[in-house]
């Protein structure tokens, strides 16, 4: 049942126009009355009949609560589900994206220009490369122009995540065959698809658009780009070719692989033939990008910012077999064409930490990107004393890098290690995390570096309670990002707790004068219960700090219960 313009549903969207429909489904225009902002809402009529009659009672899709988790600027929002047992209809309210279908652009222009092409894919490949990241990563499954829009400012976004699943190893097969004919790879009917399966359809995407044949049509037959268009690149042919294999095993095996190829695609051209090329390229591209303004807005005023941006992307991303020097010229590169954005700050530190250790070389640089960070977030307040504008991701940038200094900087000394790890906490408010108790742990650590009147300084309430949150509630656990494997958050509490247990050993006496002894005592007794959670893992790492806590808490405590009298061993 259609709906009124000028209904305001749930108090506050008024509905403006119809956008689109399918299914059961319609999508309206609306305006958000209270925040004067557009949005797009998808309602869905709770009870509907199928193909064959039957009664279906419908539910909020899955596909939302996907998207609700995800955060990418080439995925909508959703940020609001009104589902009242009441009403006949389900709401969902999601970011309005404006601007072109690319099947609108391909239906009124026909094939289009190479390099709009190749900067589209990037933009694809790397959200693409998003979903697949999640845990569990997520298969979009439905690559096609229908589902990218053209925003006016160039910008793709991805559309329509109707059939999108979260992938699970477990999986034999996929329990039913969805996509679209022609873009949907030979697994999509019959198999089980993964990562490679939605390289392959947006192969054929780029095909299409290159091209302009519909792979759609039961007659359809593949040919390459270039038996259409003898003028595109080679290499680009290559390149599509092999995300189309019919065979998985032959395709690209991540969007890293496909986005270093899209990055390099002329390195690969059979002729190379740059200069007649590029002259009809640029006649080809300055014709098209005539006809696309006019649809489209500024794209061509955008080009070079996406150009700087598929650059930048290439240049933050590290190989685990990259030889260090080279990883480190591609950071310095990365980070001066964009020294706020925090992915290439990110994957250096995890690329540094694949070893399960940070060397002083490392230590050193990653000390610099973080001075660059700092140096482009600091301004003065009204009163002329220096404030930092971090975001989110930077302050979650600095929180870990300085975790993983503490834990794994190539030097046995605590107090390096925690000096190396408070010089990126200071930069951090104490109501970030777990950082005021990091910061306490990190100066009683550092103390011999210090005058003894700040050591003096520490009060028996702040020391117990920062060791004690330390030990039981290091905020560690939230960001896979930070982890991806490599460093193992059992390893990262443990060595913590390890750490505050050997430095209690060594200066008990020296805390048993700023504590009540009693309070020490319940820290050793905390560290303990702690570490019985690890008695059964594996990790080799974990094992060792379990079992010095383990064989040492007992003389710990004797040396604690005798202290000031006669101590027996």
């Amino acid at each position: 049942m259609a709906i009124e313009r000028g209904t305001v549903i749930d108090g506050k969207y008024e509905i403006l126009k119809e956008i689109g429909r399918g299914g059961m489904s319609v999508v309206y225009l609306a305006m958000d009355n209270r925040l004067n902002k557009q949005w797009a809402v998808k309602v869905i009529q709770r009870q509907g009949i199928g193909k064959n009659n039957e009664v279906i009672i419908n539910k909020v899709p899955d596909d939302t609560e996907l998207m609700k988790r995800l955060d990418h600027p080439a995925i909508p929002r959703i940020v609001d589900i009104i589902d009242r047992a009441d009403d006949p209809q389900i709401y969902i309210v999601m970011d309005y994206v404006e601007g072109e279908s690319l099947d609108k652009i391909l239906e009124e222009f026909g094939a289009q220009p190479q390099d709009l092409v190749i900067d589209w894919s990037k933009q694809i490949c790397d959200t693409l490369g998003y979903l697949h990241s999640q845990k569990p990563p997520i298969i979009y499954r439905d690559m096609k122009p229908a589902n990218i829009m053209l925003k006016p400012e160039g910008n793709v976004k991805l559309i329509d995540f109707g059939i999108a699943r979260e992938f699970k190893e477990q999986n034999l097969a996929d329990t039913t065959a969805l996509g679209t004919r022609g873009y949907a790879s030979p697994e999509h009917f019959g198999g089980r698809t993964d990562a490679r399966s939605d390289i392959y359809t947006l192969g054929m995407t780029m095909h299409h658009l290159l091209t302009g044949a519909d792979p759609r049509p039961k007659n359809y037959e593949y040919i390459p780009i270039r038996e259409y268009n003898p003028e595109l690149s080679s290499g680009l042919e290559h390149i599509i070719d092999k995300c189309t294999s019919w065979d998985p095993d032959d395709r690209y095996q991540n969007c890293n692989e496909l986005m270093y190829d899209l990055e390099h695609y002329t390195e690969i051209d059979d002729d190379f033939r740059r200069k007649q090329k590029n002259k009809l390229l640029m006649f080809i591209i300055s014709a098209s990008l005539a006809v696309v303004f006019a649809i489209v807005g500024v794209v061509g005023l955008t080009l070079s910012n996406n150009y700087k941006e598929s650059s930048y992307m290439s240049l933050s991303v590290f190989k685990s077999d990259e030889k260090y020097d080279e990883a480190e010229v591609k950071v310095t590169n990365a980070i001066s064409l964009q020294p706020n954005n925090i992915e290439a700050y990110k994957n250096f530190l995890l690329y540094c930490i694949k070893d399960e250790t940070i060397s002083e070389k490392e230590a050193t640089k990653l000390q610099a990107n973080r001075d660059i960070l700092v140096a482009n977030n600091a301004i003065k307040d009204d009163n002329g004393e220096v404030v930092y504008t971090f975001s989110d991701k930077a302050k979650t940038y600095l929180y870990y890098a300085g975790i993983y200094h503490f834990i794994l900087f190539d030097d046995e000394n605590i107090i390096t290690r925690a000096n190396k790890a408070k010089s990126y906490f200071d930069y951090l408010d104490d109501n970030e995390r777990s950082v005021q108790y990091l910061k306490v742990l990190c100066d009683y650590y550092s103390r011999k570096n210090k005058d003894e009147s700040k050591f003096k300084s520490f009060t028996d309430a702040e020391l117990k309670q920062s060791l004690l949150y330390i030990v039981t509630k290091l905020d560690i656990d939230n960001e896979d990002a930070y982890k991806e494997g490599m460093i193992d958050s059992s390893y990262i509490k443990t060595t913590f707790s390890k750490s505050t247990f050997v430095y209690i050993e060594n200066d008990y006496q020296t805390l048993c004068s700023i504590m009540k002894k009693d309070d020490v005592i319940e820290i050793v007794d905390t560290i303990k219960e702690e570490n019985n959670n690890y008695a059964t893992v594996t990790n080799s790492l974990t094992k060792a700090n379990y079992t010095y806590i383990n064989e040492n808490y007992d003389k710990l405590i004797r040396k604690l219960t005798y202290f000031g009298g006669a101590e027996n061993d």
